[in-house]
């Protein structure tokens, strides 16, 4: 079954770079944005939701809109919902900023810088990317321009530019770039770290790393390497049970979800395909991004075309399509809403 029930009221460029492309062509500034953030008063809406199975009903009421909250961004990332302070916080990453929005104030600046503290000016995707809450509820974010895994060092309700080093090495060499992280509820820290936040990717010549890593950081600060298989490792989210982690593949070859055994060690095995996208790339936007995984176990994987939905199967259930090349996306602590960014956009849907 192929059904659209939304209908576009504000039509979006569907022929953007995808999220792949994007980065390896990141602003060289660390500064300016392609336009001035702006909340959207009255909200709009845009795009379609694709349904290709009728259990889609159950997760999307149909009807449902894609709403416009905020826009001008230049690459908006890591969308994190923050329960007591009532409010979401996001990425920006080229202009090194993390901004704040509310139903009542709209948007604002939460923190800058947010990923890159030198005063050496530099260029490339240099601030956070992956936006996480440890388990005392501190702020930990992925920090392209240091190139670590960082703690906010002040409380969320007064957000300050100070970051205490959680990891920023394996085996004495830097990471590439943080991209983005998932606790295990033991304290383990898993994230990713493929080479976006580096100027040249690549064929950076700081880059120390032969590999693009998936990483397991223990709560006494042991960093272990899970997977060095993934070409640009990128999303990550574990399955509601805690016995499979998913992992988000953004390599225009070979665009995949990946889904993994985690043992009892904290370790990973039995890799195998979740999703293989790679032919959608050739109609649609955007690789294999951000992921979360609701309390049922559905996955909402931003990727070609917008946010796939996938049963715990693997069965792609229908596609939030927002006509831009999609970066992430989380949920309100009811998971009642599904929160997007989505290049110069912060968008939400309402769940079912």
């Amino acid at each position: 079954m192929r059904t659209v029930y939304h209908i576009a009221v504000l039509f979006l460029s569907a022929d953007l770079a995808s999220s792949c492309q994007q980065r390896e062509k990141a602003t060289t500034t660390t500064t300016a944005t392609s336009a001035t953030p702006m909340s959207q008063t009255p909200i709009t809406t845009t795009g379609t939701i694709e349904k290709l199975d009728d259990a889609l009903d159950q997760i999307i009421k149909p009807g449902a809109q894609i709403e416009i909250l905020a826009k001008g961004f230049t690459w908006s990332e890591g969308p994190l919902w923050l329960p007591r302070e009532n409010k979401l916080i996001f990425s920006d990453i080229p202009p090194n900023t993390i901004y704040q929005w509310t139903e009542k104030a709209g948007l604002s600046l939460y923190v800058k810088p947010s990923g890159y503290t030198s005063t050496t000016p530099r260029g490339g995707e240099v601030g956070s990317n992956g936006l996480i809450l440890d388990r005392e509820g501190r702020l930990v974010l992925c920090q392209h321009g240091d190139r670590r895994m960082a703690r906010m060092d002040a409380p969320l309700n007064a957000p300050a530019p100070n970051y205490v080093t959680i990891a920023d090495r394996y085996e004495g060499k830097r990471f590439n770039s943080p991209n983005d992280a998932v606790y295990k509820s033991n304290g383990d820290l898993y994230f990713t770290d493929p080479p976006y936040g580096l100027e040249k990717n690549m064929e950076d010549p700081a880059k120390e790393l032969p590999h693009q890593g998936v990483y397991r950081v223990t709560p006494n600060g042991e960093v272990h390497l899970l997977t060095q298989e993934l070409s640009r490792p990128n999303g990550l989210a574990f399955s509601p049970d805690e016995k499979t982690l998913y992992v988000a593949n953004s390599d225009p070859e070979r665009a995949i979800w990946m889904a993994y055994d985690v043992q009892p060690d904290g370790s990973i095995a039995n890799g195998r395909v979740f999703f293989d996208a790679t032919a959608m790339l050739q109609k649609e936007t955007g690789s294999p991004d951000g992921l979360k995984v609701s309390k049922a176990g559905i996955l909402f994987a931003t990727g070609p075309g917008g946010v796939l939905i996938f049963s715990p199967e693997g069965k792609h259930l229908g596609t939030i399509k927002t006509g831009q090349a999609t970066a992430n996306c989380t949920f309100n602590p009811d998971q009642s809403v599904l929160y997007l960014t989505a290049h110069m956009y912060l968008m939400r849907v309402k769940l079912k």
